[in-house]
């Protein structure tokens, strides 16, 4: 149970120390915004790692994940006062836990993104007409009680999942690499802040903001994480992981100690956020208008121009197999030895699929992917298209044994095509 709400409490009740932050000066500004993206970049890269390369498998990692959840958001509601790591800990599982979330609809039961999408979108808006019918506010300088506090968290979650699924459909409509990627949230970010500057609503353009920093963390991250053949900076999920974990862990360290996020009680804002009159307020809203009809048009535009999707391609989709070769072409131009050693994996693999040791045959593939990935700079210039070929077979045959719930059949008949792929 909470205690009465007195003045201290509400200073430095754990949620609204983001109200409290973006309205105090610049310095505590920038570190929310900071944190927050190197937050939303984990849940991006970290999700991956565990998935893919640890090989657990998407629905469990989601299970996993939503247990581990449950156990932050309730040690963090108990607290009485800010503590940063309990609160950014709670932000880095809930990023997770959201991208998680977004990819069981579009990987494991074959949402289209748009579809995503919509329905994160409309279930946001249910979340917060629940809010403000029950409190009659979304501001976060008023989250001082435990309902309060438990929309704001299940409003994070859902961003969280929206930004995944919009991002992940920017990137199928554009076909943008992961650099390029980054520059469309940046720039609505921007927007944001300067509507926000010249007098937006402040609860408005803060939650434009948190559901933007979602597509703009996974890009960055994607970008860290991506192979430096496909303009990433090739660091992979698990470097790219640490990484950011290490500067979130820096900068909870640096904020604890140095006091830098937290407000005197004689300086707490006001509860009553407001922007600066109804006629910047129309004008923001025209800006913001303005903003998402040009991003539609862009992308309509980039969706009309052929492209190769980088989310397609990074599930074995259709962009990675529109590539036709025969066996002998696929492997042509590549050492005999390398693909004698490819071989043999798939081979192991389908062996103990026959033989019903699923656990083995996912054990094994893991060789697959990790030397396939190895070789990827230097197989991939020798021949362009019958790398993306073999990619595309070698997807499909991962995504078959690591399934959430594997079918032997079509774990077969992609190992199968793999090797027959890979010459014989």
């Amino acid at each position: 149970m909470l205690p009465h709400m007195t003045t201290e409490l509400t200073v430095s009740r754990p949620s609204s120390r983001e109200g409290e932050m973006l309205n105090k000066v610049p310095e505590i500004t920038i570190w929310f915004w900071v944190i927050k993206i190197l937050c939303t970049t984990v849940g991006e890269s970290f999700a991956d790692w565990i998935n893919m390369t640890l090989g657990v498998g998407l629905t469990r990692t989601a299970l996993l994940f939503t247990a581990v959840l449950a156990a932050v958001l309730y040690v963090q509601m108990r607290l009485r006062r800010y503590v940063p790591l309990a609160y950014w800990l709670t932000v880095v599982v809930v990023s997770i836990t959201g991208t998680l979330y977004t990819d069981i609809l579009t990987d494991s039961q074959g949402v289209p993104l748009k579809v995503s999408t919509t329905i994160f979108a409309l279930l946001l808006a249910v979340v917060f007409g629940v809010w403000y019918a029950r409190e009659r506010t979304l501001s976060i300088h008023s989250i001082t009680s435990t309902p309060r506090e438990a929309f704001y968290w299940l409003a994070v979650l859902v961003t969280f999942a929206l930004g995944t699924a919009a991002g992940d459909w920017t990137l199928e409509l554009s076909g943008w690499g992961p650099g390029k990627a980054v520059l469309l949230p940046a720039a609505l970010i921007a927007i944001v802040v300067v509507a926000w500057r010249f007098g937006g609503q402040p609860v408005l353009a803060f939650w434009l903001a948190y559901i933007l920093t979602r597509p703009l963390g996974a890009n960055i991250g994607d970008w860290f994480a991506t192979p430096k053949s496909e303009q990433g900076l090739g660091l992979g999920t698990a470097l790219t992981s640490v990484i950011f974990l290490v500067a979130i862990g820096a900068t909870v360290l640096y904020l604890t100690w140095s006091k830098a996020d937290v407000i005197p009680e004689s300086e707490a804002p006001d509860t009553g956020v407001h922007g600066a009159g109804p006629g910047r307020e129309r004008l923001a809203l025209s800006l913001y208008a303005v903003a998402a009809l040009a991003a539609g048009l862009l992308l309509h535009h980039t969706a009309q121009t052929p492209h190769t999707s980088p989310i397609a391609a990074e599930e074995g989709g259709s962009a990675s197999n529109t590539i036709q070769l025969t066996p002998a072409q696929a492997v042509a131009h590549f050492p005999a030895a390398d693909i004698a050693s490819l071989k043999a994996i798939v081979d192991d693999t389908l062996t103990k699929v026959n033989t019903g040791d699923q656990s083995g045959a996912k054990a094994r593939i893991k060789g697959l992917e990790t030397t396939w990935d190895d070789d990827e700079s230097t197989l991939k210039p020798m021949d362009s298209n019958a790398w993306t070929f073999l990619d595309g077979r070698i997807d499909d045959a991962l995504s078959a044994v690591r399934a959430s719930h594997p079918d032997p059949a079509s774990e077969k008949q992609a190992l199968t095509a793999l090797s027959t792929s890979l010459g014989g």
